[in-house]
């Protein structure tokens, strides 16, 4: 006959087990790393409730349509009371306010607030053109169609502010009836074929 093997079986723990367990707890090496846990939960939960007291939310700025001269976008450097960034792309200007830590005064991107950004970001350079105005001749046809890239993002990010007009053209009239040029424009008569 075979005998099994005897398989212990206890309700209790083993009071020697437990005392291993505490033993291995309060070894230095675990107290200094359970020290260094506590603290930085306590930075991180600490610096989550400050900051929302320490920068109230920025108000809203109204919305504003309007074509610009190169020298009327530099006045929109993140610098003037406001706080308004614009920043030009591809012959558009966009309201990049909302990302003025990128763009705005002392962000990584700075050198784009309220200039043409289009051939620093083509030539992946952060550094904008002083041109009065640049009309891009020199870019090569892969450069342009990253141009074309970034436009498309900061028409998807930010608000459309107007075109940057070249030297002795007229702005563009917006009225508030008139739709966005990114907008389709409804044809009456597909009306009514419907």
């Amino acid at each position: 006959m075979s005998s099994s093997p005897e398989i212990k079986t206890t309700d209790n723990e083993d009071p020697e087990t437990s005392l291993n367990f505490f033993t291995q707890l309060l070894r230095p090496v675990n107290v200094f790393l359970t020290g260094i846990i506590v603290v930085l939960v306590y930075k991180i939960l600490k610096s989550k409730f400050s900051k929302a007291s320490v920068y109230p939310p920025r108000p809203e700025l109204p919305k504003i349509r309007k074509d610009m001269t190169v020298a009327e976008l530099r006045h929109y450097d993140g610098n003037q009371p406001d706080g308004r960034v614009l920043v030009a792309v591809n012959g558009w200007i966009f309201d990049v306010t909302r990302g003025r830590r990128f763009y705005g005064p002392g962000g990584p991107y700075a050198a784009f607030g309220g200039k043409d950004a289009t051939r620093g970001l083509a030539t992946f350079s952060v550094t904008s053109s002083d041109k009065e105005y640049d009309d891009l001749s020199d870019l090569n046809s892969m450069e342009m169609d990253s141009i074309k890239e970034w436009e498309a993002q900061f028409r998807e990010n930010y608000d459309l502010v107007g075109k940057l007009l070249k030297p002795g053209e007229e702005p563009t009239n917006y009225s508030d009836e008139e739709t966005e040029e990114t907008e389709p424009v409804n044809n009456p008569e597909d009306k009514k074929a419907q």
